[in-house]
C-alpha cells in the first residue's frame, strides 16, 4: 500500500542534516511496514531488529560504543552495515534499556549511518529512567490512512489525481462515486490491517474483528505502561468519548465521565491517552484570529478517537448504517463526520487545528478553525446536505473573515464569503 509519509522519509534520507529518525504514531498504524518498505525500495541493505522478540537485542546497548553496536547489529541481522547503503531499523526500541539514549551517540559519532526507530508512542515518550535525546533526532508523525490513501489502496488512484487537480467541474461529475467510496471509508477507517482486509474482500465482519482487536491492543498498552492506579480512569475517559461526541455541544465534560468529577481527577488520564496516540485533543480558541495559539483556552476542548473506523467499532455501528445508506451521516449528531474531517486535516503537515466558541455569544461556535497559509480559516462541518451556516456567517461578519469553508455532502461551489467543499475533497482543498 502506498503511504503519503514515504515522501517525508525520502526527504529525511536525502537531507544533509539527517539525524537518527524516530517515527512516531499510535499502535498498528503501519510504522514498521513503511520503514521496511522504504528500506527495501531506497537502500541496498536493510538491517531490521525487533527489540521486543530478539533475545540478542538486550546486548545492543550495554554501552554507547557505536563501532561495537554496529558489529552486534551485523551479527544479529547477517546484513552488511555500509554507511549510506544500509538502513538500520530498531523496532520496539523502547523495550530495551538505553535504546533511545543511544540515538544521541549515533548522531554525534556516526552521522553517516542511516538509523530509524519505531515503537509504541507511549513507550517512547514515557520510557522510565531514560532521557529523551532532544536535538539529536529527527521526528516524523504518522497517522492512520487518509481517505485518499484508502482510495489508492482500493485501486482508485486516478480519483486521487483528479482531486489534486482541483478541477471541480470534473470532480462534481464523479460526486456519487466519491460519496460511495466515502461510505466505505467511514466503516473501514484508516488502520492498514483493516484496509487490507477490506480491499482483499475478506468481509466486513473480518474488518470489524480487526478493529476490535486493535482497540484491545490499545487497552493492553495502557495496562502495560500506565501506573496501576490510573488504569481505571484512563479506561473511563476512553469509554466516555462516544457519548461525549454525540452531544450537541461536543465539548468534553469531566462530569460525564463520572458524576461530580473535576479536571484534577482525569487530566492525567487524558494526557496518557493523547501520548499513546489513541485520542486527539482539539482545544478551543476564544477568537478566530492568528496566531491561533494566542487565543487557546486550555480548559475547553473536544476529544476524538484517532480513527473513524475504530470509532464505529466502539459504537457497534452496523455496516448497513454506513455503507448501504446515509444514516451514519445523519446520526450521532455529526460526530462521525466531524471525526472524519479532523482525521483528514491532521495528516496535513503544519496545520494547527482548533475549534471556536465565543465567550459572550452562544450562537457563535464553529466546528474547526485552522491556521491556513497565515490566516484563520473557519470550517463548519455538515453531515448532510443541509447548507445553513448561520453561526459560520455571523462569525465571519463579526471578525471580518474574508473566506470561510463549509464541508458537506454537497458538491463544490464558491460564494462571495463561503466555499462549500465536498467531504471527500477537504484534504486536497486545504493542501492546494
Amino acid at each position: 500500500m502506498k503511504r503519503e509519509i514515504y515522501k517525508q522519509l525520502l526527504e529525511w534520507k536525502l537531507s544533509v542534516n539527517r539525524k537518527p529518525l524516530i517515527l512516531q504514531g499510535a499502535r498498528q498504524i503501519g510504522k514498521t511496514w513503511i520503514l521496511r518498505h522504504f528500506g527495501e525500495c531506497e537502500y541496498k541493505y536493510v538491517a531490521y531488529i525487533n527489540c521486543d522478540n530478539e533475545p540478542l537485542a538486550q546486548s545492543l546497548f550495554v554501552d554507547y560504543n557505536i563501532e561495537r553496536i554496529l558489529l552486534v547489529v551485523e551479527s544479529i541481522t547477517h546484513v552488511p552495515i555500509v554507511a549510506g547503503e544500509t538502513l538500520i531499523i530498531f523496532d520496539e526500541i523502547q523495550e530495551i534499556a538505553k535504546g533511545l539514549s543511544a540515538l544521541k551517540y549515533f548522531c554525534e559519532n556516526a552521522p553517516e549511518h542511516h538509523v530509524a526507530v519505531a515503537g509504541s508512542l507511549l513507550g517512547l515518550i514515557l520510557h522510565p529512567g531514560e532521557s529523551f535525546p532532544v536535538g539529536k533526532v529527527d521526528m516524523l508523525q504518522m497517522y492512520p490512512m487518509t481517505y485518499e490513501e484508502f482510495l489508492v489502496a482500493s485501486g482508485e488512484e486516478k480519483l486521487v489525481d483528479i482531486l489534486h487537480s482541483q478541477d471541480w467541474a470534473t470532480i462534481s461529475t464523479l460526486h456519487s462515486k466519491y460519496i460511495d467510496l466515502l461510505r466505505r471509508y467511514y466503516y473501514v477507517g484508516g488502520m492498514p490491517e483493516a484496509v487490507k482486509a477490506f480491499v482483499e474482500q475478506r468481509g466486513l465482519d473480518v474488518v470489524r474483528d480487526i478493529q476490535n482487536n486493535i482497540l484491545q491492543a490499545y487497552s493492553y498498552d495502557i495496562s502495560k505502561h500506565a501506573p496501576q492506579q490510573m488504569v481505571q480512569r484512563i479506561n473511563q475517559v476512553l469509554q466516555s468519548i462516544p457519548s461525549q461526541l454525540v452531544k450537541e455541544n461536543k465539548k468534553f465534560i469531566y462530569g460525564a465521565v463520572r458524576k461530580g468529577a473535576r479536571a484534577s481527577d482525569f487530566e492525567l488520564a487524558i494526557q496518557w491517552l493523547i501520548d499513546a496516540g489513541v485520542i486527539v485533543r482539539v482545544s478551543r480558541v476564544s477568537k478566530p484570529e492568528v496566531p491561533l495559539n494566542f487565543y487557546q483556552d486550555f480548559n475547553a476542548f473536544k476529544l476524538f478517537l484517532l480513527d473513524c473506523g475504530l470509532f464505529g467499532a466502539m459504537n457497534n455501528t452496523l455496516p448497513e448504517q454506513v455503507i448501504a445508506s446515509d444514516s451514519v451521516f445523519k446520526e450521532y449528531k455529526g460526530a462521525f463526520t466531524e471525526l472524519y474531517v479532523l482525521q483528514q486535516m491532521r495528516a496535513i503537515k503544519n496545520i494547527p487545528i482548533y475549534y471556536f466558541s465565543s465567550d459572550g455569544d452562544s450562537d457563535l461556535e464553529v466546528d474547526f478553525v485552522v491556521q491556513h497559509f497565515g490566516r484563520a480559516l473557519p470550517i463548519e462541518v455538515k453531515a448532510e446536505e443541509n447548507l445553513r451556516a448561520k453561526s459560520l456567517k455571523m462569525t465571519a461578519e463579526k471578525y471580518k473573515i474574508p473566506m470561510s469553508v463549509r464541508v458537506s455532502m454537497s458538491a463544490y461551489r464558491q460564494e462571495s464569503w463561503l466555499t462549500n467543499v465536498p467531504l471527500y475533497g477537504i484534504k486536497s482543498f486545504l493542501e492546494k
